[in-house]
């Protein structure tokens, strides 16, 4: 028999000769992750040891040993057998009866041919279902969304009036401190006009200080809380200043909707006002009576210090409870919460969204006789801004006269305005605002630009293989060759990536060879410095990364020019994760990866090669800073099926091997 010892688990899989394809499983310490052993610890576990095998000495037997330990405890891991003439005790096999399948020392790490496929290490995995744990595991319509072809941008001329976009919460121009802009963008969603946080009450003092000289109405303090009321009101079709069209009906219609700002409910005003106000006039008798208030602390040498007697709660068992439906959306605020990294969007209500949708199409049908159907709401995003108004991306599934369906991907604005009527009592008062819909001129996405993902490295050939063919399964599921791959390589030695590169099917790839020690700054501008075109978007990437099949369709989607960077946010996939049992937790603090134009990412001055030599971190947040003084807007999203994966540190970058 044989026996499997491990922290945490393993697999023991024996051929019935030296062939890899007679493999089978004999022993196991557990598949949950959970259970482990001590070394020496044989039959912990009922599967930890295998029925007698019959093994002659003048025979080779293939095995494979599977082996995942988690980020805590010790790891190892050991095979044992008990022969008949070793009084039936547990020995593990020594080296002596071992000897390599291949020979691996004249090999480099990007040698992987040689590698048996196996049933124990290279089994098919399960695609995803319905029923997952998880809504971002679940099919969804927002993820095939990119292979339905775009309606044609000429039916959407003219739709709506066009219109001035000129958002709020820009900082153009404004000197940040080192790596301030990370709280302008954890607050760029909320309404100006609510103490949520101390990042937000920051943002508000700056905007009231540096944006006073903006022309426009001038508002009292009820006035504000007024229109934040109006501004929550639930949008009816007569509310649009539009004009009035064949109606599409959206009942039934379910709306699949992210959003990075959601409306607080309405009647809390006074409670954050009075909170925020109490915060600000703590003196020092409120501070000091957390010892309370005139406390002699003399002479208590004779005080006794006996503890008081504690007493427990007498059980009703005859009481019982009441619960209140609790609505967690609603709890939430727009600020991104550095300190919580397990939440992900939050959730645009259907009140919100059809409204909008319903009020397009019926523009959008008046506009071209009737000619399109809606299908389905795949997806609304909305970014707030409560003094100027809000932006919502439409994605729609359309079917025109002709039966065909149709894709809209569509940026609209709902512009806030405010009139003046006289009052025989009060003079002029401002009456209530009216939303206007219409176009933002110049705020449109490109769907045909090229992305750029430039990724640096050194000496990690494995995972740069992984890279590779993740980009070449890209390029099949898409077909798309509106995109390039730009690996800039710190002279790798366990692998020829250039050579790598050269034998994929990737319809586009560049390659940059670059000395000395691993700089990701400087590796990334030696990638920006390829690119010719200023009008094409470069995608700031890691090496770790697992892309989902949309995902350049998603990075030119939150990507405008002269207007909007996109900074999506990825999830870590925990120790012995992976993107079908995904467990992990958002980097909500990285910006390390980051779509932006070049023309842009040019105007800021690029990537700070000068101070982020030799070291990574940081980087990420000084180019932060510079994007939002140039005056653009970061787009911030919890992304589905966006992963970095785990993995160890050991050899990468500069990391030196201890003597």
């Amino acid at each position: 028999s044989c026996s499997s010892i491990s922290d945490d688990n393993s697999e023991f899989w024996l051929s019935t000769d030296d062939s890899p394809l007679k493999l089978q499983l004999l022993a196991l310490v557990g598949k949950t992750g959970t259970e482990w052993t001590a070394p020496g610890e044989f039959e912990k576990y009922a599967s930890q040891t295998s029925r007698p095998v019959r093994l002659s000495a003048q025979k080779r037997y293939f095995f494979e040993v599977i082996h995942k330990q988690n980020d805590r405890g010790t790891d190892h891991v050991e095979v044992a057998w008990q022969l008949l003439d070793r009084d039936f005790r547990f020995m593990v096999i020594e080296s002596n009866h071992i000897s390599l399948y291949v020979n691996e020392s004249a090999l480099l790490l990007s040698d992987v041919a040689h590698i048996p496929q196996t049933a124990a290490s290279h089994q098919h995995a399960p695609t995803k279902q319905h029923s997952a744990a998880a809504d971002m595991l679940g099919k969804d319509p927002r993820d095939t969304l990119y292979q339905v072809p775009l309606i044609n941008s000429k039916f959407l001329q003219g739709v709506l009036p066009d219109c001035s976009y000129q958002p709020s919460y820009t900082i153009k121009d404004f000197p940040l401190l080192r790596y301030q802009g990370l709280q302008f963008v954890c607050v760029y969603i909320v309404s100006l006009f609510y103490l949520h946080s101390y990042c937000f009450l920051q943002f508000t003092l700056f905007f009231r200080a540096h944006y006073s000289h903006i022309k426009g109405p001038e508002y009292s303090v009820l006035e504000l809380e007024e229109l934040e009321n109006h501004t929550k009101t639930q949008i009816s079709s007569d509310s649009w200043a539009t004009r009035k069209g064949k109606s599409t009906d959206t009942s039934g219609q379910r709306a699949w909707s992210d959003t990075e700002g959601e409306e607080e409910q309405a009647g809390k005003e006074d409670e954050v006002h009075n909170r925020a106000v109490n915060r600000k006039h703590i003196g020092e008798d409120e501070r000091d009576s957390l010892w309370g208030p005139g406390t002699d602390l003399e002479g208590t040498d004779d005080e006794d210090l006996t503890p008081a007697p504690v007493f427990d709660t007498e059980v009703n068992w005859s009481q019982t409870f009441q619960v209140n439906h609790l609505d967690l959306q609603a709890q939430r605020s727009d600020w991104i919460d550095l300190h919580c990294n397990v939440s992900g969007n939050l959730l645009l209500h259907s009140s919100d969204a059809l409204p909008m949708v319903k009020a397009f199409m019926d523009q959008l049908n008046e506009k071209n006789h009737g000619r399109f159907t809606l299908v389905r709401v795949v997806n609304v995003v909305k970014r707030v801004d409560g003094v100027q108004g809000s932006r919502y991306l439409l994605e729609l599934e359309l079917k025109d006269v002709d039966g065909q369906l149709l894709r809209l991907s569509h940026y609209i604005y709902t512009l806030i305005r405010y009139s003046r009527r006289r009052s025989k009592e009060f003079g002029f008062q401002r009456s209530k605002p009216q939303l206007v819909l219409c176009n933002p001129v110049g705020f449109r996405w490109n769907p045909v630009a090229t992305v750029h993902f430039i990724v640096p490295v050194k000496n990690q050939a494995r995972w740069v293989q992984q890279l590779i063919a993740d980009m070449e399964q890209l390029f099949r599921e898409t077909r798309d060759t509106n995109f390039n791959l730009i690996i800039t390589d710190f002279n790798s030695t366990d692998m020829d990536v250039r050579k790598a590169l050269q034998k994929s099917s990737l319809p586009r790839y560049e390659y940059v060879k670059l000395g000395g020690n691993f700089e990701r700054s400087a590796g990334l501008q030696a990638g920006v410095d390829l690119i010719s075109d200023d009008h094409s978007i470069v995608f700031l990437c890691d090496l770790h990364i697992y892309f989902p099949p949309s995902i350049i369709d998603t990075i030119r989607k939150h990507c405008v020019e002269g207007y909007m960077a996109f900074a999506p946010i990825v999830l870590r996939l925990d120790c012995g994760a992976t993107p079908l049992e995904a467990r992990g937790y958002w980097e909500v603090n990285g910006f390390g990866l980051l779509g932006i134009y070049k023309s842009d990412l040019d105007t800021v001055g690029g990537m700070n090669t000068r101070e982020f030599t030799d070291r990574w971190g940081g980087e990420d947040w000084e180019l932060l800073d510079r994007i939002l003084q140039a005056g653009l807007e970061v787009e911030r999203i919890y992304l589905r099926n966006f992963f970095h994966h785990y993995h160890s540190k050991r050899g990468m970058w500069n990391r030196h091997m201890k003597q």
